[in-house]
């Protein structure tokens, strides 16, 4: 499936939200992420589910200053 992630294009195998960050590797405990421009609280991933051409936004914080 294509979705735009992060504002790149990518061909994915992954159907819900939860599957998508497991996916592309995301981990840790804290991330924010927003299907559609709407914000998926962490408890709403799994039953997120994806269709072609949707937008993801996941972001997680960095070190560095």
């Amino acid at each position: 499936m294509k979705l735009i992630v992060n504002g790149e294009a990518l061909e994915v195998e992954a159907t819900t939200l939860d599957a998508l960050l497991r996916e592309l590797d995301y981990e840790g405990g804290w991330l924010a992420t927003a299907l559609n421009g709407d914000v998926v609280p962490a408890a709403g991933r799994a039953e997120s589910r994806l269709s072609e051409g949707d937008r993801i936004e996941i972001l997680s914080p960095m070190q560095g200053g």
